[in-house]
C-alpha cells in the first residue's frame, strides 16, 4: 500500500490500460512489494497503474537525475498543475500526457479523491526542500506528518478504490503505510545518506547518544545500532496496530495486503539482523524470504 514499494503492472481490458501500462512499464526500480499484481481484481488493476505511475513520476521528478533543487520544485509546482487540470476534466500538457491521460479516466470513473494525490506531490516537494537545506527530522511527530502525505494517502486511495471507508479501516491503513515508509527509511539507510537525506529524527538520535557525524559517515556504533534497533522496533509496531485490517478486507485485497505486511516486517528482521550495518548495506528480500513471507502470511 506504499509507494516505495512497486512493481509491473497486470494487463486489463480496460481501453484506457493501454497508456496506464506504458507509463507504469517505463519504470525499472527495484521494488519489494507487488503493485497492481495478479491478486488484485481485473476491473481495479487500471486505476491501481494510472496511481502508481502518479506516484512514481513525481517521485522521479523529486529524486533522480542531476537537476537543480530548484528545477526539481519547478518540475513539480507543473506536474501539480497538471494534476490540478485533469482534476476538473481539462487536458493536461503534453510533457506528461502518458501519465495524466489515464489519470483523468481513472479520477472520473473512480471519483479518486484528488487531495490524497496532491499530499503525495507535497511530501515530494519537502523531500527537495528538507535535502537542499541539508535539514532533517527533529522528532517524531514530524516525521510522522511527513509519512502521512508521503505514504498513506496511497492506502486511503486503496480502500477508496474497494469502497471501504470506515474510520477504523483508515485508522489502520494509515499505520501500515506509515509502517511501510519507516522500513523502507532504515532498509534505505546507505542509499539516502549518501544522497544528503536521512529520517532519523534528532531527538532520538540525541535520546541515543547517536553522533550525527558517525551517522552520516555510515559508521556502526553501538550508540548507533541501538538507535535503528529503536527505530526498527516502531515501525513494527504500528505494522502489528494496523495488520488486523488484513482480515477485515475480502478476497484478493485482504491477501495482497497479507503479504504487503509480512514483506515489510521481513524487511524488518533483516534491518534488526545487521544490528545497525544497514548503515552501509541495503537489505533486499530475496526467493527464501517470499517463502517465509506466504507462510507467515498463510498463518495470519
Amino acid at each position: 500500500m506504499n509507494p516505495e514499494n512497486r512493481s509491473s503492472p497486470a494487463p486489463s481490458a480496460t481501453p484506457l490500460a493501454a497508456p496506464a501500462a506504458q507509463a507504469a512499464a517505463a519504470v525499472t526500480h527495484y521494488e519489494n512489494f507487488p503493485v497492481a499484481s495478479l491478486l488484485c481484481p481485473p476491473r481495479l488493476r487500471p486505476p491501481i497503474r494510472a496511481i502508481y505511475a502518479f506516484a512514481r513520476t513525481a517521485d522521479d521528478i523529486a529524486d533522480e537525475g542531476d537537476a537543480p533543487p530548484a528545477q526539481r520544485l519547478q518540475d513539480l509546482a507543473a506536474f501539480e498543475a497538471d494534476l490540478q487540470a485533469v482534476a476538473q476534466g481539462h487536458a493536461p500538457s503534453e510533457r506528461w500526457e502518458t501519465v495524466f491521460l489515464p489519470l483523468r479516466a481513472m479520477i472520473e470513473q473512480h471519483q479518486l479523491p484528488v487531495n490524497l494525490l496532491a499530499d503525495l506531490l507535497s511530501a515530494f516537494a519537502q523531500d527537495v526542500e528538507k535535502t537542499r537545506d541539508a535539514e532533517g527530522y527533529a522528532d517524531r511527530a514530524e516525521l510522522l506528518d511527513y509519512c502521512r502525505r508521503s505514504a498513506n494517502p496511497v492506502g486511503r486511495l486503496l480502500l477508496h478504490l474497494y469502497g471501504v471507508s470506515d474510520a477504523q479501516a483508515l485508522q489502520q491503513s494509515d499505520a501500515i503505510c506509515t509502517a511501510l515508509q519507516l522500513a523502507n527509511f532504515w532498509q534505505d539507510l546507505s542509499v539516502d545518506i549518501p544522497r544528503g537525506r536521512h529520517y532519523l529524527p534528532r531527538a532520538d538520535c540525541a535520546a541515543y547518544g547517536a553522533c550525527q557525524a558517525e551517522l552520516l559517515a555510515r559508521q556502526t556504533t553501538p550508540q548507533n545500532a541501538r538507535l535503528i534497533q529503536d527505530s526498527a522496533d516502531w515501525a513494527r509496531a504500528l505494522m502489528v496496530q494496523g495488520a488486523p485490517l488484513v482480515h477485515r478486507l475480502p478476497g484478493r485485497m485482504g491477501w495482497e495486503l497479507r503479504l504487503v505486511v509480512q514483506g515489510g516486517l521481513r524487511i524488518l528482521d533483516k534491518v534488526d539482523a545487521l544490528q545497525g550495518g544497514s548503515l552501509h548495506t541495503r537489505p533486499r528480500l530475496h526467493a527464501p524470504d517470499w517463502i517465509v513471507m506466504l507462510a507467515r502470511a498463510v498463518a495470519m
